[in-house]
């Protein structure tokens, strides 16, 4: 038999077994923001993951709905959608990065480490904020209390 046009791995499991497989890879992913995983599984799913997070980033009704369809919890797509698009607006793509870590010690399998290429703990600089902080400062309540008081008296 040829291997011409054949896309993706089988890791040894049948199509269901395979997709649900892939689905909950991408949901620690979004998780932990880290997972440690083989190689095999690590390469199949980057592209998964990568494509949500692409969606996630338009942030619109349906494609949360999509990304709640492709992954196990709604909480880790309201999460992605939520917390993690936002933060990754910056990039294009390559979102993901895989680095190779040690041989496991059962089988010798090559395992792998797949997480975020950018540091998801500081939070993205908002356009608001950044528009509020440009504009000079404007009047507290306390000072204009404080002007009214001065017009009483007087």
């Amino acid at each position: 038999m040829h291997r011409h046009g054949y896309k993706g791995r089988k890791l040894h499991r049948e199509r269901d077994q395979r997709e649900a497989l892939v689905k909950g890879l991408a949901d620690s992913i979004v998780k932990y923001e880290s997972i440690e995983t083989t190689l095999p599984k690590a390469k199949e799913v980057v592209p998964y993951v990568e494509k949500l997070i692409t969606k996630a980033k338009k942030g619109d009704l349906h494609n949360r709905r999509q990304i709640i369809a492709d992954l196990q919890t709604i909480e880790a797509a309201h999460k992605l959608v939520d917390q993690i698009a936002p933060k990754l607006a910056g990039r294009t793509s390559g979102h993901l990065r895989i680095e190779k870590t040690r041989m496991r010690r059962g089988d010798n399998a090559q395992m792998a480490r797949v997480s975020f290429v950018d540091d998801l703990k500081e939070a993205p600089v908002a356009k608001n904020a950044a528009k509020v902080a440009a504009k000079p400062a404007a009047k507290t309540p306390a000072k204009k209390a404080a002007k009214a008081d001065e017009k009483e008296t007087k």
